[in-house]
């Protein structure tokens, strides 16, 4: 897992200085070069003090810039404040602190992290769309350096935006002595309250960056892409947002009473080892009371120690719960509401979305090293069974449910994708090929500079073909972005889904030359991979079971498959 975390890891960007120009000859010509200069600068005014970032490749950035205040000691799981106001330019050239959180080198980040990225061409245009973008990593890890966004921007007038919040127990956390008396705060969802917040602060001064403040579009991977569609849902997010994205995010919830009790669990071994109580029994049972007590000892605990806990979640709700059907910031029924924020929806699914998942579990990782993974036969056609039907149902997962579910009660236009850029050795090398399209096979294509997946991927997308499709996603996002529809710039047509419709997809792909897009749709259904999976013969019966219950069980996408095979968690039990 140390290698998969490195091969990830996010990376820096580097710094620039900006120098500023321009003679004038004429009144009209001193007034249109002072214009392009207040746009052009790289000192900004926003609600709270002056940020001052720096020019990189036609590209204007400031990093780290706060959102909200404090959210350690006695802020700990309460909902953001504004910043702190400050005198003079606050330096916005290098990144902001992250939220703490586990990492292949530790525990890093601060529990102050909250902050954000901005990133817009360096041009004079005004009222430019913007793009909120919230990084993946389970709600556990991560950072806004996820995307960098110089290389869309240079290309596209428009603004991105990437944002710190907290992560894991300290941005989930419904247990019962942490209720403050607020609706909000008593949700447990602190780092939805977060995400409110930046989006507020966005709202607020994104103006005085040349952003169009009536043109937001919320967006986030994986993890973030879950949040964005529980926004969706969330009252509190009412007006916050104009468009929204998912990048292979899908529909989680989680049971508030039994998430405190996995809450609970977890943090019982650390009342033990303080010698608070006696046993783990007695001190879940503590836990899971109102007592002040209970309350005075969690906001005492070194955050450090919080978020180790349950660091071992992979994409399982069970072992890490968040995003509480609390009936306040999410409703009780969750996504079986009839009340969304219809506006214009993006969703967007790689067609491998559990490589990276399967060839990393516990199970088959004992096997990257010796390369028995792809080379001992047995080895490799249990990979190849996990790989394939764990790829299908979280490709459905990730789009076609949400769609089905979201279909009576939404009221805007919905545009899915499926990428299937990654297969092709041919095309993309082998080592890419191993992968095929993979949980974050678009991040690439956003962020051409991106390197958070080069250990993995080789040279999969230095092909002419792949730079071509990088052009086309970003045109359509682009379009998506400004207007509510991707089509546009002489780009294939992208029909919205439709219940019923034979083709309600757009495949994207590329060959080594040239990129593609067309409509389509998927060749198969839920019931079609649970037969598929009940007939391969590809592994032993044994085997098939053990991958069942070891690899495939508790995922985000696997219920109807653990419903079938009776491996439901007492978590996920109705």
């Amino acid at each position: 897992m140390k290698k998969f975390k490195k091969a990830i890891r996010w990376v820096g960007l580097l710094l620039a200085v900006i120098t500023l120009g321009g003679c004038t000859q004429s009144a009209k010509t001193e007034k249109t070069n002072a214009d392009k200069n207040e746009e052009t600068s790289v000192v900004r005014e926003t609600a709270f003090g002056k940020v001052k970032g720096y020019e990189e490749e036609e590209a204007l950035i400031w990093l780290g810039v706060p959102y909200g205040g404090e959210t350690t000691k006695e802020a700990r799981w309460k909902a953001p404040t504004d910043p702190e106001p400050w005198e003079g330019e606050r330096d916005a050239t290098k990144a902001g602190s992250v939220a703490l959180q586990t990492s292949a080198d530790g525990v890093i980040g601060s529990e102050d992290g909250l902050n954000l990225d901005i990133y817009r061409p360096n041009n004079d245009k005004k009222e430019l769309p913007v793009l909120v973008y919230i990084h993946g990593g389970n709600n556990q890890t991560g950072t806004a350096e996820e995307i960098s966004g110089v290389s869309f921007v240079q290309a596209h007038d428009a603004i991105i935006v990437s944002v710190n919040y907290r992560l894991g127990p300290l941005g989930f956390n419904p247990l019962p002595a942490l209720k403050t008396g607020t609706k909000e705060e008593n949700s447990g969802n602190y780092t939805l309250l977060d995400l409110s917040k930046s989006l507020d602060w966005v709202k607020q001064n994104i103006e005085n960056f040349g952003g169009d403040q009536n043109n937001i579009t919320v967006s986030g991977f994986s993890a973030g892409g879950r949040d964005v569609m529980a926004m969706l849902i969330s009252p509190i997010f009412e007006g916050k947002f104009d468009k929204a994205i998912s990048f292979s995010g899908g529909m989680t919830i989680a049971d508030e009473k039994k998430s405190q009790e996995v809450y609970a669990q977890a943090i019982a071994s650390l009342v033990v080892e303080d010698g608070v109580k006696e046993d783990e029994t007695k001190a879940k049972d503590w836990l899971l009371s109102s007592e002040e007590e209970v309350k005075d000892y969690l906001y005492a605990l070194d955050g450090d120690r919080l978020v180790g806990l349950m660091s071992n979640a992979g994409i399982r709700m069970s072992v890490f719960p968040h995003l509480f059907n609390d009936g306040y910031v999410l409703p009780k029924e969750g996504f079986d509401t009839e009340n969304y924020h219809s506006v214009p929806l993006m969703m967007l699914t790689g067609e491998q979305e559990f490589s990276l998942f399967g060839r990393f579990d516990p199970y088959f990782s004992q096997y990257l090293e010796g390369g028995e993974i792809d080379n001992d036969p047995e080895i490799a056609n249990q990979y190849t069974f996990i790989n394939n039907y764990g790829g299908q149902l979280y490709s459905l997962f990730n789009v076609q449910e949400s769609a089905e579910k979201m279909n009576e009660h939404y009221q805007a236009a919905i545009y899915g994708m499926e990428i299937e850029f990654g297969a092709d050795k041919a095309v993309v090398g082998e080592e890419m090929a191993k992968l095929g399209a993979f949980h974050g096979v678009f991040v690439p294509l956003l962020d051409t500079e991106s390197k958070n997946y080069a250990g993995l991927v080789g040279a999969g997308y230095d092909s002419e073909g792949a730079k071509e499709l990088s052009k086309v996603f970003q045109n359509y996002l682009f379009e998506f972005i400004k207007n509510g529809d991707p089509n546009g710039s002489n780009l294939p047509k992208w029909e919205d889904w439709q219940a019923g419709s034979k083709d309600n997809l757009l495949f994207v792909n590329a060959d080594k030359k040239q990129a593609s897009a067309k409509m389509g749709h998927k060749t198969y259904d839920y019931e079609n991979v649970l037969e598929a999976i009940d007939q391969d013969t590809t592994v032993s019966e044994k085997q098939k079971q053990e991958l069942l219950s070891k690899v495939m069980n508790g995922r985000w996408f696997s219920k109807r498959l653990d419903e079938k095979y009776e491996q439901l968690s007492d978590f996920d039990k109705e």
